[in-house]
């Protein structure tokens, strides 16, 4: 009865007054059995980046795709980003949250003394532009995109067991390829590979895609089977339309359903290949097409 009372005493004093409690077995709100007990704060997690720069910096943030640099206090850049929209993006930096953040990226919120931003046209100069940064820059925290890796190729085509898709270093003859690229390739690859294996199992969709395979699990060599050869070389047609960015041949890939788990990766794809055409353009890969009987 005492602790019950203690309890409830508790709590309506930290609601009348504005106070998170902390996670202590003897005041914390019960929890039904089974569900994963949350953690409540008496004081409110840092935001380092918001002591510095102020809220109203935030605000000056556009909704556009953009690079952002962000800067110690000696003025070394020490990490460069790219985002969809800058605004989202470095607004979820303001809220150092050690349970959701990663302790490398704690480490960085707490040296950054100042973020320089620059938009872009779109999502795929923004990319081009971050590339370029970091091969120039090479910032401390970035890890991905300091060096410049192998540049390989995706390359396709149809066989009696089925539509393959690889990853290549060199492009055989009689495959259709397009790069090389740096690491954008395994992305490229990725969604080819989800987009095929939907279109042939329109019914299975992306759930029922190999357990890993949206992932990128799949490995660099995919043969996707199909149940005869004419659907084979349509399908390689299709890719290699959509590659060049037709918008027609956007529209003929399947969407298993209508349910907007599958619609909404319908979406994506599709937008990733307009995306593409344009990035393309911009680092001037080459698309050569698989030969046909």
């Amino acid at each position: 009865m005492g602790d019950a009372f203690t309890r409830d005493a508790v709590r309506v004093f930290a609601k009348r007054h504005g106070v998170r409690l902390g996670a202590c077995p003897a005041i914390a709100p019960r929890r039904p059995t089974g569900l994963k007990p949350y953690q409540q704060r008496l004081f409110p997690d840092p935001q380092p980046i918001v002591d510095r720069l102020g809220r109203e910096f935030f605000l000056t943030l556009p909704n556009s795709p953009g690079v952002y640099r962000m800067h110690d206090a000696s003025g070394q850049v020490i990490y460069v980003g790219k985002a969809k929209n800058l605004r989202r993006r470095l607004c979820s930096y303001r809220v150092a949250n050690p349970e959701r953040m990663a302790r490398r990226t704690l480490r960085l919120l707490r040296l950054v003394a100042r973020i320089e931003w620059e938009s872009c046209a779109d999502e795929s100069s923004a990319l081009q532009r971050e590339a370029e940064l970091l091969l120039e820059i090479k910032p401390r925290f970035n890890r991905a995109g300091v060096w410049r890796g192998p540049r390989r190729s995706v390359a396709w085509r149809c066989e009696a067991s089925g539509f393959c898709l690889r990853i290549v270093d060199a492009v055989e003859e009689g495959w259709g390829s397009i790069g090389p690229y740096g690491a954008y390739v395994r992305r490229l690859h990725r969604v080819l590979v989800r987009r095929v294996w939907c279109h042939l199992n329109a019914k299975r969709g992306v759930a029922g895609m190999p357990a890993g395979w949206t992932r990128g699990l799949h490995g660099p060599d995919v043969t996707l089977r199909v149940t005869d050869v004419a659907e084979s070389f349509a399908v390689q047609r299709l890719v290699e339309l959509s590659l060049h960015g037709h918008v027609e041949a956007l529209a003929q890939w399947n969407c298993s359903s209508e349910h907007p788990f599958e619609r909404s990766w319908w979406e994506e794809d599709l937008e990733f290949f307009k995306e593409h055409s344009r990035f393309a353009e911009g680092v001037g890969v080459a698309l050569s097409l698989a030969r046909t009987p």
